[in-house]
């Protein structure tokens, strides 16, 4: 009995050697079948080798996006973190706009560090024109998230929504933590002079921040001079 497609391709990703699971998943991408976009989107799932989960999504790219994009946007919500991790950076790369209905204030908050990253970025790939104030603001809740790779990833997407991020940005000013007020000044600088360094920026926005009288960057204004005694009625 001969072994359906699907099914040789299920069991060729589920080899122990990793060169095996990398010929397979190429294979796919290269002789694309509609059968194979489970197969595909269940084991990124589950695959630990970074190379193969490339060549997974990869593959993915290859097959009809009217198949994929549906499948994926499903994943997102799984219970499994690489997946919707997978699921996110996979719909970033097929960059068929209808990506955009998994992109959600939910994904954009995940818990998951790895997940949470992969929805900021297919937010701003897959963002409709007209919306990318809205994605802005979304991204902007995350303000002082995490370490500095968390943050450069976050400072990343912000910056590439350029001018439409800066209001979000500018409304963190006042934000009482001096960590968030720091991110969103830094990545102002960013948008600003793009060939700025993140971690210069970031620096540069603690240190004043945290300047006494100037919790949003913003130099305090003078006092105003003293008045003259009005002497005006008086003898």
């Amino acid at each position: 009995m001969n072994t359906r497609p699907d099914e040789a391709l299920r069991a060729a990703l589920s080899s122990a050697d990793a060169s095996v699971r990398l010929q397979a998943a190429l294979s796919a991408g290269t002789y694309p079948n509609d059968d194979y976009v489970d197969v595909l989107v269940d084991r990124c799932a589950v695959e630990a080798d970074f190379f193969v989960r490339d060549m997974l999504t990869w593959a993915l790219t290859r097959h009809p996006a009217d198949l994929t994009v549906p499948r994926l946007i499903v994943e997102t919500a799984s219970a499994v973190p690489q997946a919707r991790s997978q699921a996110f950076h996979s719909l970033s790369k097929v960059g068929d706009p209808r990506g955009w209905a998994a992109v959600t204030e939910t994904a954009i908050q995940d818990a998951d560090e790895s997940v949470a990253r992969a929805a900021w970025r297919a937010g701003v790939i897959l963002v409709p024109v007209g919306r990318e104030g809205e994605v802005a603001t979304m991204l902007s809740t995350q303000l002082g998230r995490g370490d500095r790779d968390v943050q450069l990833s976050l400072a990343r997407a912000l910056a590439e929504l350029s001018d439409h991020a800066v209001p979000a940005l500018r409304a963190a000013r006042i934000h009482p933590s001096a960590g968030v007020r720091a991110h969103a000044l830094a990545i102002e600088r960013l948008i600003e002079d793009p060939d700025d360094y993140f971690d210069e920026a970031i620096f540069e926005a603690m240190r004043i921040v945290t300047r006494p009288g100037e919790p949003d960057g913003t130099p305090d204004p003078p006092p105003d001079p003293p008045r003259a005694p009005d002497t005006e009625g008086t003898e």
